[in-house]
């Protein structure tokens, strides 16, 4: 990526690839990159598990936030899916997945069954005991699976057992490399006609660096030049709609491993469609 970008101390990189040497190194001292994912998790172990915990005190966005990826999930389910879905026993994942917010308020209504992994543990333990304590009344055909307390540099979903991974507020905790990694690993754990949902803050330039948390925003551009080497395809894309301005803007992204392809069967409708932070 050859666009600069800078940090949240002011300090400005030419590039990306500057950045990156800076953060992580070049590989000859694995320990520096080790460090970066260590205290980025170490930020959010020291983050409440709470809805404006994993929200960065923006917790009452989460309403709009979910409306959002509903409606972009509805249309993706009825071009995507024959008869959008209702027929087929659907698998999801839950990347990053916090404390459940995503699962709870969205996936578990429209999926028979959502694995979450999340590398803090109090949040993974909060989503555990409100999603499958019985606290919550699903139906017996829905249901969070499996819990996995995994970062994703480190995972590896099951092979061709998702129809939908959905990776939100997460992967800015990624270096370029391993979020390559990651996605060419997950394509494999996506079934036939399988897609993912990437929903991010964005930079509108180039990309920045955020020291606290060990996390960063990138542009637009920056995401397709990794769509591209990751060997991914962009289905369609949609910007998020009433966030406080003073947050980034936030883009959902639908991905496919393959060429996009109708479905038979599904609707036709082409629609494409801005704002906002978070995790």
């Amino acid at each position: 990526m050859e666009a600069s970008g800078l940090d949240s101390e002011g300090r400005e990189f030419k590039n990306a690839e500057e950045m990156w040497r800076a953060e992580i190194g070049d590989g000859a001292d694995p320990h520096k990159k080790t460090d970066w994912y260590r205290k980025g998790v170490g930020y959010w172990e020291g983050v409440e598990a709470s809805v404006d915990g994993v929200l960065g005190g923006y917790g009452h966005v989460n309403d709009v936030d979910v409306k959002g990826s509903e409606a972009f999930l509805k249309t993706l389910f009825s071009e995507r899916f024959v008869d959008a879905g209702r027929i087929q026993h659907l698998v999801a994942l839950d990347c990053g997945s916090g404390i459940g917010r995503v699962t709870k308020n969205l996936l578990i209504r429209y999926f028979n069954e959502v694995d979450l992994v999340e590398p803090a543990s109090h949040f993974l333990e909060a989503a555990r005991e409100t999603l499958a304590s019985g606290k919550l009344m699903f139906s017996d055909m829905h249901k969070a699976a499996n819990f996995y307390c995994v970062p994703l540099q480190d995972f590896t979903p099951e092979t061709g057992r998702y129809d939908v991974i959905w990776i939100q507020w997460c992967i800015g905790q990624l270096a370029d490399d391993d979020f390559i990694s990651f996605f060419k690993r997950a394509k494999a754990g996506l079934k036939p006609g399988g897609f993912f949902v990437l929903k991010e803050n964005i930079a509108r330039s180039g990309f920045v660096l955020d020291k606290e948390d060990r996390s960063i925003t990138r542009s637009d551009l920056y995401f397709k030049e990794l769509f591209g080497q990751c060997g991914l395809h962009l289905y369609k894309s949609k910007d998020q709609k009433g966030f406080p301005g003073e947050l980034f803007p936030v883009k959902m992204y639908a991905l496919t491993a393959d060429m996009p392809k109708r479905v038979l069967g599904a609707r036709s409708k082409m629609q494409a469609n801005r704002p906002a932070v978070i995790k």
